[in-house]
């Protein structure tokens, strides 16, 4: 299931820089979560494994099924939006672990990703939304007026944006340290410009529905591009700094706004 990943260059200089005993390994198949036989499977591999769990209370009675079982005992990695490269803590050393479905993606894209998921882990954040949120993913799920899994997307949508605002600062830093992961980013950035600022719109006319929108909004924050409104909101020093408290009172604010 894992085999050892070869990293190139400026990807190993950031490692080095931020996370230098990350272990990086390709899988043999692509998943949103790992179930718990596999996932163990990195016993052999690392030297522990401690496994996450988070209380039931955080989650309300409706939550989707996947999260709940995310939330209990068993060691299982990755969640449904963690992208092609996800992480985890919960393995000493830490892992990235690299889907299949990557493959075909320039080269040069492939090494930010990678880049990015070792800022994060050197950032020691919380591994999944639950741990940003915690109780406060009940008070979310009251403010959004969508179902579960519409919940869980802006959930993990404003995650995704706060973190961000976070590597983006690590980012900013690469064009003398890091030229190619920097090129890579800001062109990543680029392409992503037109779609963002026509969120609004693509909305209005239904050709993009709100919890879509907030999950590519909240992906550009990272690369430092304008935000239309109510996203905007979100690229700002009270975001990074009040975080889940934040997230909630824009869900409200921003629903709100939607059912007038």
């Amino acid at each position: 299931m894992f085999e050892s990943r070869e990293i190139s260059g400026p990807v190993e200089a950031v490692r080095a820089e931020y996370t230098p005993d990350v272990l990086v390994f390709d899988c043999t198949r692509d998943f949103e979560t790992l179930p718990p036989a596999e996932a163990e499977d990195l016993g052999l591999v690392v030297d522990a494994l401690e496994p996450a769990s988070y209380p039931a209370s955080w989650l309300p009675s409706d939550a989707p099924t996947l999260l709940q079982r995310y939330a209990s005992g068993d060691f299982t990695i990755g969640m449904p939006g963690d992208g092609s490269v996800v992480w985890t803590r919960q393995t000493d050393p830490p892992v990235l672990l690299v889907k299949p479905r990557i493959q075909g993606s320039p080269e040069s894209f492939i090494d930010f990703l990678l880049a990015e998921a070792l800022v994060e882990v050197g950032l020691e954040i919380p591994e999944h939304f639950l741990g940003f949120f915690e109780e406060g993913y009940r008070e979310l799920d009251a403010a959004v007026a969508l179902d579960p899994n519409g919940t869980y997307q802006i959930a993990a949508a404003l995650y995704d944006g706060w973190t961000g605002l976070s590597t983006r600062e690590a980012f900013t830093t690469w064009h003398d340290d890091h030229p190619e992961l920097a090129d890579a980013w800001q062109d990543a950035g680029a392409r992503l410009e037109d779609r963002v600022s026509g969120l609004p719109g693509a909305v209005a006319r239904g050709e993009t529905d709100f919890a879509d929108a907030t999950e590519l909004a909240c992906a550009a924050i990272k690369h430092a591009i304008e935000l239309p409104a109510p996203f905007a909101a979100l690229e700002t020093d009270a975001y990074r700094d009040h975080g889940p408290e934040y997230a909630i009172k824009w869900a409200e604010k921003t629903f709100e706004a939607l059912a007038e």
